[in-house]
């Protein structure tokens, strides 16, 4: 299991648009997508997060070899933002 963290400082008056455009974005996940979450910073009203969990590093792979912008790329550039991406190893995983 991987994670990717797409994350980006969104104006406020673009940040309904960004919340719209990803709810829009995720109604069909891409193939090796397990979850995906828009996360908003408490203490930081621009900074934005996405969130995908992705099935296994293959996946992610393939999908970054489709020489294809990536939707979460295309969410926050839509917003005015150029998102910096992170890509975790899940280590150790709990769930209820």
């Amino acid at each position: 299991m991987v994670i990717t963290i797409l994350e980006a400082h969104v104006s406020p008056e673009k940040s309904a648009a960004l919340e719209l455009a990803y709810r829009s974005a995720v109604h069909k996940l891409d193939e090796g997508i397990s979850q995906t979450f828009l996360l908003h910073a408490f203490n930081d009203p621009s900074l934005w997060r996405i969130l995908t969990v992705w099935s296994s590093r293959e996946a992610l792979d393939k999908m970054r070899q489709s020489g294809e912008t990536p939707r979460g790329v295309l969410i926050f550039r839509d917003a005015g933002a150029d998102p910096i991406l992170s890509v975790f190893d899940v280590v150790v995983h709990q769930a209820e």
